[in-house]
């Protein structure tokens, strides 16, 4: 075989990890070493290549400890079976480049995942001896994500969490079926045991930290679902995270349109999901987590999402009784329900009619627009009169979507 150089591992393996969606950064421990003491920081911009969900621009490098692989999961190009360039890091190569990277002020952090050689617990054991690394040896400040191997043992995944700021187990697929269809030797009951274990420890561990005024463990837990790979449909894929956002208090679910990947099998879609499905899961989710929403109010299972109105749009066309609202008296929750009216919107909208009954220009001084809102609402110098009930409100209300150039 022949020996690769670093830099050829690196476009090897992180182009390998880029499957991965679920390394956004929110939510992590803020540490910086200003004064004199560690290496690294979560506070800084430098070079950003992406945002947190909660807004941070945030750069992270995002590899792959290797992509040999002993399983045969059908959707991954990593796969045993899968005719791809492999390499291999060591643990002195991924610290090396964190450290040297995050001196450049390329990144912020490190995410770091990996194809299972030996065993679970080898592998386990590898990454968090690069996090153990980073924090111990070299008093790394900086943000990291490790993706846990959901067969390594308790004590493993519970080591991870000692080093790193958060770590996610993917699921993969939203149907236990199609995971052993398509991944015979994962274990669906198997990965969810592990989330439950790291539920426990991050809460176990969470009151005596703040008590301490520090961090000792891993602040929260993420998973990713491959949209598009079988034929879930949009309301199951919800309904698969509200059941994992509750029985496993998830940060965040992320969602990856499922890509065809070369030499894939014949049971595999032959092209990729819209991305725009993606996206209008992406809305929903949020609706579910920010706006009060329940799984079954959006799409129930069996059904597909709108593709041509985001979901809360959707909902309101299907209830035009409960519309027009009064923004002047409309409590929060309804006023979250309203098309148009994020929730930053809605807090200016309360603390704004405190002082005045808003107009419409009031309306949309502080929401920024009021193009979906406005067939919804009432203001001191609008009704929307019969335009609620129109029948072609839905049509007037799509935003046409751009062409791509490819």
């Amino acid at each position: 075989m022949a020996v690769l150089d670093l830099k050829r591992k690196l476009a090897i393996l992180s182009d390998a990890a880029k499957y991965d969606a679920s390394c956004a950064s929110s939510g992590a421990e803020k540490r910086d070493s200003l004064g004199g003491k560690g290496v690294g920081s979560t506070e800084g911009m430098g070079i950003c290549h992406a945002y947190a969900p909660d807004g941070r621009c945030i750069s992270l490098l995002k590899i792959l400890l290797t992509n040999f692989c002993i399983y045969d999961c059908a959707y991954c190009i990593n796969r045993v079976s899968s005719n791809t360039p492999r390499a291999r890091f060591t643990v002195k190569e991924v610290v090396d480049l964190t450290l040297n990277f995050y001196k450049r002020n390329y990144i912020e952090g490190l995410f770091l995942s990996s194809g299972v050689i030996q065993t679970g617990d080898y592998t386990m054991e590898e990454m968090v001896r690069v996090a153990r690394s980073l924090r111990l040896d070299h008093d790394f400040r900086g943000y990291i994500h490790l993706k846990l191997i959901p067969e390594a043992s308790p004590e493993l995944a519970a080591q991870a969490g000692l080093y790193a700021d958060r770590v996610s187990i993917n699921i993969e697929l939203p149907q236990d079926e199609s995971l052993t269809i398509l991944a015979p030797e994962k274990d669906p009951v198997g990965i969810k045991r592990a989330m439950g274990r790291m539920r426990v420890s991050i809460e176990d561990h969470a009151e005596p930290a703040r008590k301490a005024g520090r961090r000792r463990f891993a602040t929260s837990q993420s998973t990713q679902l491959i949209v598009g790979a079988d034929a879930a449909r949009d309301g199951d894929i919800l309904a698969r995270s509200a059941n994992l956002y509750g029985s496993y208090k998830l940060r965040r679910v992320y969602y990856s349109a499922f890509s065809p990947i070369p030499d894939a099998a014949s049971r595999l879609p032959s092209v990729r999901p819209p991305l725009m499905r993606e996206h209008r899961l992406y809305q929903a989710d949020w609706l579910m987590r920010f706006y009060g929403f329940t799984q079954g109010e959006i799409v129930e299972p069996g059904q597909d999402l709108d593709l041509t109105v985001d979901p809360k749009t959707s909902w309101a066309l299907r209830h035009r009784g409960d519309f027009p609202i009064d923004v002047n008296t409309a409590d929060r929750d309804t006023l979250l329900r309203t098309p148009g009216l994020g929730a930053k919107g809605v807090d200016r909208i309360l603390t704004a009619r405190r002082q005045t009954r808003l107009t419409l220009a009031d309306v949309k001084r502080v929401c920024g627009s009021i193009k979906r809102a406005q067939p919804f609402i009432v203001t001191a110098d609008w009704t929307p009169g019969g335009l609620t009930d129109a029948s072609g409100l839905k049509a007037s209300l799509v935003v046409p979507e751009q062409l791509s150039l490819f």
